[in-house]
């Protein structure tokens, strides 16, 4: 199949500002008499199945899902060798297809691969006619980590696949006091309510320690320029001393939802419960958060997204994270998560009808 074709050239493009008058404060009020919910999503996941074994020597990590126009279903996720190397400086995304969710599922090629640039965490999405992968990208020739955030376009889910001109299109600011000056990876694209484009991401400042906080860019063509937004960043829980990651964001239902891996027990931290730094497992072990916002920028205060492993499949609790859905017709039908416990890339869980029912 063909696949990468490096940054053709394309013309400079227009940058979209979004306007501040919003509010872009996450919400951070702590009250023990209001719990987190668990959410209407949550409640109407069902377990399916592990999926996707790793081949012998590599690890398989998360899964973004989507339907081609046939109705086959394309997965594209990270391999990471075992040895010689890590997600930082070897891994790279490859493509499998499957006639239905449960499989089986054949590899079809490695479409982003390089000795310079280790490609990681791909998220998939379709604009139109065109499909639409962002990753994050580290440039492994630097003597420093350089997670940044790069795009790449194709006609079709078998490529070739175009990288933008202008990748990485996010890239740590290096600007001292500045909300990602170490660190951008991990993104997430969307179509918002204008016809915009955002990119939401996992932005580290250059504080010690620095905590991973949820930043947005913004542009008006998708393969940038892309535009931090001045009151970045928009989810943070640094003033309690804890973290979180792995947005996953969609408009669906002329709401904005962002699904999270609640990394530190930032849901124990909204409802009073302020254990020690030290005593906090990083882990990711809990349960996702679900935020909703009708703006996509004031994110207030979250719901349970998504339960554990253990909840789901009744086995030891490890961490699920690199939260997905596959969409059918327009609706969510499926939440991908990697699982970091598992051989396989990790698990999928039914969705149900949560606007009406929750169930």
């Amino acid at each position: 199949m063909n696949y990468l074709i490096k940054s053709l050239a394309i013309p400079a493009l227009a940058a979209f500002s979004l306007s501040n008058s919003a509010s872009a404060e996450t919400d951070l009020s702590m009250d023990p008499s209001k719990p987190i919910l668990d959410s209407p999503f949550s409640k109407s996941l069902t377990p399916g199945k592990y999926i996707l074994p790793a081949q012998d020597g590599f690890w398989n990590w998360g899964m973004a899902p989507m339907y081609d126009e046939n109705g086959k279903l394309h997965i594209f996720n990270s391999r990471i060798p075992k040895q010689g190397g890590s997600w930082i400086t070897k891994s790279v995304i490859q493509h499998f297809v499957a006639d239905s969710v449960e499989g089986p599922y054949e590899l079809v090629g490695v479409p982003f691969e390089s000795d310079e640039t280790t490609y990681h965490n791909p998220q998939i999405s379709k604009v139109g006619d065109t499909y639409v992968l962002v990753f994050l990208m580290n440039d492994v020739t630097l003597k420093r980590n350089s997670q940044a955030v790069g795009i790449a376009t194709a006609e079709s889910l078998d490529g070739p696949w175009t990288e933008s001109p202008l990748n990485p299109i996010i890239r740590p600011s290096r600007i001292e006091g500045s909300h990602n000056a170490t660190h951008a990876s991990n993104p997430t694209f969307l179509v918002d309510r204008e016809g915009k484009f955002r990119i939401y991401y996992k932005s580290i400042s250059d504080r010690n320690p620095g905590y991973r906080t949820i930043a947005l860019a913004t542009a008006d063509k998708i393969e940038g320029p892309y535009t931090d937004f001045p009151e970045n960043p928009l989810i943070s829980y640094e003033s309690f001393g804890r973290d979180i990651e792995d947005p996953y964001a969609f408009f669906y239902n002329d709401t904005y939802y962002m699904i999270l891996e609640d990394r530190m027990d930032i849901k124990g931290a909204l409802e009073g419960r302020l254990d020690k730094e030290e005593e906090i497992d990083a882990g990711g072990n809990r349960p996702g958060l679900l935020y909703s916002s009708k703006d996509g920028l004031d994110w207030g205060r979250p719901e349970i997204g998504y339960d554990t492993n253990t909840k789901y499949f009744g086995e030891e609790l490890s961490r699920s994270e690199r939260p997905h859905i596959l969409w059918k017709d327009g609706k969510p039908e499926y939440l991908f998560l990697a699982n970091h416990g598992s051989n396989e890339a990790g698990f999928y869980l039914k969705i149900g009808d949560f606007l009406s029912t929750g169930k």
